[in-house]
């Protein structure tokens, strides 16, 4: 039986200080705390008795869980969540003032505060902590996490916000820039007086149409010989990546490390209103991409480079520790060692006799996404077209000799042998349109196996290969749906790790006892409903994120679903980078597997809301591929 106890005003500090110790409560302020705790009732469920039963009507109350568990069950009686202590519930059925689709259960003797629902809504008006909460759950909660890690690694309060500060910001002084038929010598003149590394060209309204560097004045001005009277756009690198000027700065490393560039022009309404360089962003920190991209385009030994694999692990770590999200992060990583292999293909593709036909290096897996962390391994392919068996014995040969020197710079060996060196993944583009041809045909376990093959992006060489691959392939995996619920059905049975007596199923592994594995368990779900909705709606995107955004638009999957996916996709990453961190920091071998029992209970908790939006995304892909 059920037993409501009004809170006595004896009560209301200590509640108060108990509940400050959960989100959203922690950052309510005390005057909107105390008008919450004036307003709560505790009721008492015994173990196996009912709080909330499906139904029609919008409830008449918020649940806060005091002490205990309660569990969501369908109507099938299928577990979907475990709520404990300091989570609410039915937040979604409240918000819209709908009817709860899942039955609310006492998984044990559970005390929960009980809100009336008129005091519900008068609360999302007063205090807007409490009103962010309701309306983005996990993405509050993961500012919570990042704000506490932050604190975690004693960063200075200037540090904290780094690279969330819009771009303009970083702004040291005016723009300098000339029109495209000055000549050079005036270029050149007006970058030494101002004592800038760039010029920029613009057009007579101050839009941007070229850059001219001090890099490229000697390969393009000085060892070309081209007369100090030839007019600036004979020269520039027309057409540069721009920024607008209130973007953070997180938006620009993350474009200096996909292009290898180190100027960004900012732009507001099309027109130049500053440079930032490198430097500008990174001008309190001893490790720059600046400097690990210019020693990797100088470096001449595999050894030079294996330094520079460090480097970048150290860069990364820096950047972790000042609070970046991991969407940016883990892409500057990929883009980073992107720049690293794009060398050792360079330096291997120099000191070998190619054949004189078009190939191109393709990446796949997490770095085919753009979502390496701080342990991966190779994941590579070529396609090549019209080439003869000499010329593909060459190929293997240049492949074999890349893959071998990644792995001395520290990206091991796939053990799957997915891997350029290997013939199976060396192929013409004709040979790959009839491997990909054959396993959406037939469906067979090994194109299941070999899923993130799908991911390819062209890295090196003639990328108008790989692209027109990856737009034959989405026009093959349309025309057959029979192949994507067969990936569909495989992916589902990758099942996130949601306990129903505990937080989580633990993994019995002797090698890792009591822990979850953060890869497979974890954002391998995202990843493969991703991957299955971007084939479905044609999209060319191979980044997890991109995928769920613009495959959402196609298939009109609600913007807020979307978000909550990417929020939870996204602390799983950081959560991985958080755990190599530690293990590197100690010498351990990084890999994914974490005991839960080490995180703290705002993570912890995180992580429970994030395995249940994989669960809530796997409902979707079995909504649209299982009937």
């Amino acid at each position: 039986m059920t037993h409501i106890i009004p809170l006595a005003n004896s009560l209301h500090r200590a509640t108060m200080e108990m509940l400050r110790q959960q989100s959203p409560f922690s950052a309510m302020t005390e005057g909107d705390l105390l008008w919450l705790v004036q307003r709560l009732s505790v009721a008492y469920f015994p173990q196996g008795e009912t709080l909330l039963e499906p139904s029609d009507a919008a409830p008449d109350s918020l649940f806060i869980v005091k002490q205990g568990a309660v569990q969501g069950e369908t109507a099938e009686g299928q577990t979907v969540l475990q709520l404990t202590a300091g989570e609410m519930f039915p937040l979604g059925a409240l918000l819209a003032e709908r009817g709860t689709a899942n039955r609310y259960v006492a998984a044990s003797d559970v005390f929960c505060y009980t809100l009336p629902a008129a005091d519900f809504r008068t609360l999302l008006t007063n205090s807007s902590a409490f009103n962010d909460f309701c309306t983005r759950r996990i993405a509050s909660l993961l500012e919570h996490s990042q704000r506490a890690v932050q604190s975690e690694y004693a960063l200075a309060q200037d540090d904290e916000s780094r690279f969330s500060r819009p771009l303009r910001t970083l702004v040291q002084r005016a723009p300098v820039w000339v029109s495209p038929e000055t000549p050079l010598e005036q270029a050149l003149s007006a970058m030494d007086a101002a004592r800038v590394g760039s010029v920029m060209v613009c057009s007579a309204d101050a839009r941007p149409v070229g850059i001219l560097t001090l890099k490229d004045v000697l390969k393009r001005v000085t060892l070309a010989q081209v007369p100090l009277s030839a007019a600036v756009s004979s020269v520039m690198t027309a057409t540069p990546a721009t920024l607008e000027a209130d973007s953070p700065a997180s938006d620009a490393l993350l474009l200096m490390a996909q292009q290898g560039i180190h100027h960004i022009p900012l732009v507001s309404q099309g027109q130049l209103v500053g440079v930032v360089s490198e430097k500008d962003v990174f001008a309190l920190r001893r490790l720059s991409m600046e400097g690990i991209s210019r020693a990797m385009a100088r470096a001449e030994t595999i050894g030079q480079l294996t330094i520079l694999a460090h480097d970048i692990g150290d860069l990364a770590h820096s950047l972790l520790a000042q609070g970046m999200d991991a969407e940016n992060l883990t892409a500057i990583i990929s883009g980073l060692n992107d720049r690293l292999t794009e060398r050792v293909i360079d330096l291997e593709s120099q000191s070998l006799d190619l054949p004189h036909v078009r190939w191109c290096w393709m990446a796949l897996g997490s770095e085919g996404r753009m979502e390496q962390t701080l342990s991966t391994d190779q994941d590579n392919a070529l396609i090549f077209f019209q080439a003869g068996e000499a010329d593909v014995d060459a190929l293997l040969a240049f492949a074999r000799r890349v893959n071998e020197r990644l792995d001395a710079c520290g990206f091991p060996l796939c053990k799957g042998g997915i891997m350029a060196s290997n013939p199976k993944w060396c192929l013409s583009a004709e040979a790959w349109q009839r491997v990909f041809a054959n396993w959406i045909d037939q469906g067979d376990p090994e194109a299941l196996l070999h899923a993130s093959i799908f991911d390819f992006r062209p890295l090196a060489g003639d990328v108008s290969l790989a692209l027109d691959l990856r737009a034959w392939l989405n026009q093959a995996a349309q025309r057959n749906p029979r192949f994507l619920r067969q990936m569909a059905s495989n992916a589902l049975r990758n099942r996130p790790p949601l306990g129903v007596v505990r937080d989580f199923v633990l993994s019995d592994d002797v090698a890792h006892p009591h822990t979850l594995d953060l890869k497979l368990n974890g954002t391998t779900p995202f990843v493969d409903a991703a991957r299955i909705l971007a084939l479905a709606a044609g999209v060319p995107q191979t980044n997890t994120a991109k995928r769920l955004r613009e495959s959402a638009r196609a298939l009109q999957v609600p913007e807020a679903e979307i978000a909550d996916w990417n929020s939870a996709f996204h602390f799983l990453q950081l959560l991985r980078l958080r755990h190599q961190h530690g293990q590197q920091r100690q010498g351990v071998a990084p890999d994914n597997h974490l005991d839960p029992d080490t995180l703290n209970q705002l993570d912890r908790r995180i992580l429970r809301e994030a395995f249940r939006q994989a669960r809530k995304l796997q409902s979707r892909l079995a909504l649209d591929y299982e009937r």
